[in-house]
């Protein structure tokens, strides 16, 4: 969470609203008292890769790659 005071959110109202865009919230405050809360809609989306139509587990990324692809990477 982002605390900020009001001209900073005047001034800069596009960079939080992208900020609120990606799930984070964000406090205005008016000296050291909050006065108001910005937060999404809506969850925001799992973005996706849009070129390929595979999916790769997380834990598949940590696995040592087999001999003979390793072989060819040290090529």
């Amino acid at each position: 969470m982002t605390t900020v005071r009001v001209q900073y959110a005047k001034t800069h109202l596009s960079a939080l609203l992208a900020q609120v865009e990606r799930g984070e919230e964000v406090v205005i405050a008016r000296g050291a008292e909050e006065i108001a809360r910005l937060v999404p809609l809506r969850a925001p989306r799992r973005r996706t890769l849009g070129f390929l139509a595979i999916d790769v587990p997380a834990e598949a990324l940590f696995e040592p790659l087999p001999a003979d692809e390793l072989a060819a990477w040290e090529q």
